[in-house]
């Protein structure tokens, strides 16, 4: 099944819907997304001369033209290479050389960044929205190409935190299960009904796009392309039903924004992409109300291993409603979930293990790498790389990633639960705990904190709320922690930074 089928049906029966929104102006109807998507299939098929399961790159900032960029891709019964524009030229180089792309759609200006690590392979590279773009939608439209579910459809790079990035094969049918998903469980989507694309539509936003194609939604880019928390109130207020997905650190910027929230025209704020920390979500909710989710998820299961849904957050009067928060959820009814021991069987409720998952919205492999397919997908499980453990309500609690979890003294020690009770103080705003080689202890706990909290009246606070062994050995307070253009913390980075400070 094809994708594209989702488009052409709702610019068949509902032409005249607004399919896409740039801040508050209507620029697509979804009549004209479909027949633009139509006409980019008839480019790429016959002048280009691609054929099925070619890949083809968009290196491209937040704009109305992803949709019918995307869909054209699939219409034609290509596989789209979404590449996150803030990358460095010989980053979106390397996943142009890696993935085969023949032909590459950019944003204005990156076109520059990305010819000096263009590969031979690279046919094209057309600038979006230049006049050589526009000519493309003068040829004529094709039908839909026919596709299995199992066909390619997007080649999601994952952020590439350690080494290279991966590139995850999602197929139609993976890209399928997880809309409806995110539709049944997560965020109910009617006629309607907008979604706003603050957060990269190369990754988790445009996750999103599909299910509200299929349920007649409306897409909504804001004018800067990017996130910025005063446009995203006023866009708040200009639309009705509005859903977003944000990462951790932007739903905390939209708490710390003075500006008018209008959270009454919001459906659902939706994170992911890593934890939120208990205190910023009991903040999130005084702020916006009964509107937030969290879901848990992979690159290699799109958006899609656990949710933790609106009820749930806030049900205040559920006796575990607190323990709850601070989980990731239950599992998905699309796939199961395991907790596993090293030897991938399965542990009891409250033990710690790697989170493994299996199902159809889980990739069938990594592009070009059989080595990395066969050890996250041995046994038939993804192994995400991830520590956690179910409760006797199978709500299932993330620890930390695997590489990050500290031994210190021969006992296990996860920086997440010293990170919790940091953020507790007032004058913590970020905290990120790493283990440090030691001589005695094999690894010594060290929390980098910013803000400016006394370390005594930190040390207390830990005493007073976790076992002695797990209190940080030294506080070292930084303006800032090191971030991936997601937002997420890089403890790779901040081990470095730490031995650079020790002279190692």
């Amino acid at each position: 099944m094809n994708l594209a089928l989702w488009l052409q049906r709702a610019g068949l029966s509902h032409a005249d819907l607004p399919a896409a929104v740039q801040g508050t102006r209507v620029v697509a109807t979804y009549g004209q997304l479909a027949a633009r998507a139509a006409k980019l299939a008839g480019v790429l098929r016959e002048r280009f001369g691609l054929k099925t399961g070619d890949r083809i790159a968009i290196a491209a900032r937040n704009s109305p033209a992803y949709l019918e960029l995307l869909y054209g891709i699939w219409h034609a019964g290509l596989a789209a290479v979404p590449a996150n524009a803030k990358l460095h030229g010989a980053e979106l180089g390397y996943i142009l050389e890696h993935s085969g792309a023949r032909v590459c759609f950019a944003s204005d200006g990156l076109e520059a960044e990305i010819a000096p690590h263009a590969p031979s392979s690279l046919e094209r590279m057309i600038v979006i929205g230049s006049s050589d773009y526009e000519a493309l939608f003068a040829a004529d439209a094709i039908d839909v190409v026919a596709c299995g579910g199992g066909d390619l459809a997007w080649l999601f790079y994952t952020s590439g935190t350690t080494g290279r990035p991966k590139g995850a094969m999602l197929t139609h049918r993976v890209l399928a299960q997880a809309s409806f998903a995110y539709a049944s469980e997560v965020d109910p989507v009617s006629p309607g009904d907008a979604i706003l694309h603050a957060a990269p539509m190369s990754h988790g936003s445009g996750l999103y796009i599909m299910a509200h194609v299929a349920r007649l939604g409306v897409q909504v880019i804001p004018e800067s392309g990017s996130f910025e928390p005063e446009e995203v109130f006023q866009l708040f207020g200009a639309h009705k039903r509005v859903s977003m997905f944000a990462a951790p650190t932007m739903i905390k910027r939209l708490v710390a924004c003075p500006a008018e929230a209008h959270a009454e025209n919001v459906r659902t704020l939706i994170w992911g992409g890593a934890p939120m920390y208990v205190e910023d979500a009991l903040s999130a909710l005084d702020r916006f109300g009964p509107r937030l989710a969290q879901i848990y998820g992979q690159g290699e299961s799109p958006m899609t291993i656990s949710t933790l849904s609106k009820e749930d957050i806030a049900d205040r009067e559920h006796p575990r409603w607190r323990e709850r928060l601070g989980s990731a959820g239950r599992p998905y009814a699309c796939l199961e979930v395991m907790v596993a021991d090293a030897d991938d069987r399965p542990v009891a409720a409250g033990e710690m293990g790697e989170i493994l998952c299996r199902g159809d919205v889980v990739m069938p492999g990594y592009w070009r790498n059989a080595e990395a397919t066969a050890a996250a997908l041995r046994g038939g499980w993804l192994h995400t790389g991830d520590v956690g453990a179910f409760d006797a309500e199978g709500y299932l609690h993330l620890k930390d990633r695997s590489k990050d979890l500290i031994i210190s003294g021969g006992s296990n020690i996860y920086p997440r639960e010293v990170e919790e009770v940091l953020l507790t103080h007032a004058a913590v705003r970020e905290v990120s705990v790493i283990g440090r080689p030691d001589r005695e202890w094999g690894e010594a706990v060290v929390a980098y904190v910013v803000g400016e909290a006394d370390p005594a009246a930190l040390d207390a606070l830990c005493l007073a709320r976790i076992a002695r062994f797990k209190r940080p050995k030294d506080y070292v307070f930084v303006p800032a922690l090191p971030k991936n253009n997601y937002g997420k913390i890089l403890k790779t980075e901040l081990r470095a930074l730490d031995r650079a400070r020790r002279g190692e």
